[in-house]
């Protein structure tokens, strides 16, 4: 696959990625009630929502800048924190396996921009 094609490939996932980020994250600030009930189940404070909300806002903003790729690469480091940290919470309170699996797969769809990032750098 040539540059070019790469570069398109790599904008498209990047932007769709960012906007769920930012979707995702301004659920958490607006504190929706599938992810109240979901700390509610996880045993966490509420705030907690509010502090990852933020953070994927941000993260969304540091994906989509071309300046500085230290602060991108931990955005993208962030967000796999985040998503590992879902699934090993559901696992750990014997809880819905699906939850625990559909944040694997949130993290598995965060690595093609990331992957496509890599390659047109």
């Amino acid at each position: 696959m040539n540059h070019k094609t790469l570069r398109k490939l790599y904008w498209i996932a990047t932007i769709i990625f960012a906007l769920w980020l930012i979707g995702d994250g301004l659920a958490g600030v607006f504190q929706v009630q599938a992810g109240k009930d979901s700390l509610v189940q996880l045993g966490y404070p509420m705030y907690v929502l509010v502090i990852t909300g933020v953070a994927k806002v941000l993260a969304a903003i540091a994906i989509l800048q071309t300046r500085y790729r230290t602060i991108k690469e931990w955005a993208f480091a962030g967000y796999a924190i985040d998503c590992l940290g879902a699934a090993a919470s559901w696992l750990f309170i014997g809880g819905n396996t699906t939850n625990a699996v559909m944040a694997i797969v949130f993290l598995a769809i965060m690595f093609i921009p990331y992957y496509l990032w890599k390659r047109t750098a």
